[in-house]
């Protein structure tokens, strides 16, 4: 069967045969919705980079679910309430960072401090260097020479032969994957995540 006859298709038709094991009806599943559910990722997020991560991990936990995947309404319904509940998800983590960011600079102000910080600021150099080695090469390459070679985004662009806009996506690349991973260590250490990208990783 042909991409144009599962492009006629209706959504149930599409879901059974995906459910089924149909690949290419995944891949029309995919591009009959993955432009609108983009954009309306988009729209709540005000991130593209951000928006194309949800679109692509709602997708592809829609890929391995297969013949387990019940949808109780319809595939539109299902997929547009899959990327919201994960915005969702992302706004609350957020939330709940800043609110324990709030209850250490409310500990500071009542004049105590965690004594063993010094041991803390150690420990989360140890974390976030162990975190830099786990990032792609290239993208490894252009945060060291940015946050611990100092360079600009055009020195580094010059100096690795790339366009600046690239630097300043893999940077922002980096960050995202290093904020989440490092987010439950800054809690429990009662360290801001400003600690991240400001003295401690320099």
């Amino acid at each position: 069967m042909n991409r144009n006859s599962y492009s006629n298709f209706q959504d149930q038709e599409l879901l059974i045969l995906f459910q089924e094991g149909s690949e290419e009806a995944f891949n029309e599943i995919y591009r009959r919705y993955q432009a609108s559910l983009y954009l309306h990722a988009l729209k709540m997020l005000k991130d593209r980079d951000e928006a194309q991560d949800v679109i692509q991990e709602v997708f592809t936990k829609l890929w391995h679910k297969g013949d387990t995947l019940v949808v109780s309404s319809s595939l539109s319904s299902y997929l547009y309430t899959a990327v919201r509940n994960r915005i969702l998800d992302i706004f609350s983590h957020e939330k709940l960072v800043v609110k324990h960011q709030q209850s250490l600079q409310d500990f500071i102000h009542k004049g105590e401090f965690i004594t063993d910080h010094r041991l803390r600021e150690k420990e989360l150099a140890s974390v976030i260097e162990r975190e830099i080695a786990d990032l792609p090469p290239k993208m490894r390459e252009v945060f060291e020479l940015s946050r611990k070679g100092h360079l600009s985004y055009a020195e580094i662009a010059e100096d690795l032969n790339i366009a600046e806009n690239t630097v300043r996506k893999q940077i922002s690349k980096a960050l995202k994957r290093l904020k989440p991973r490092l987010a439950d260590f800054l809690l429990a250490a009662f360290i801001p995540l400003a600690a991240l990208l400001g003295a401690v990783i320099k």
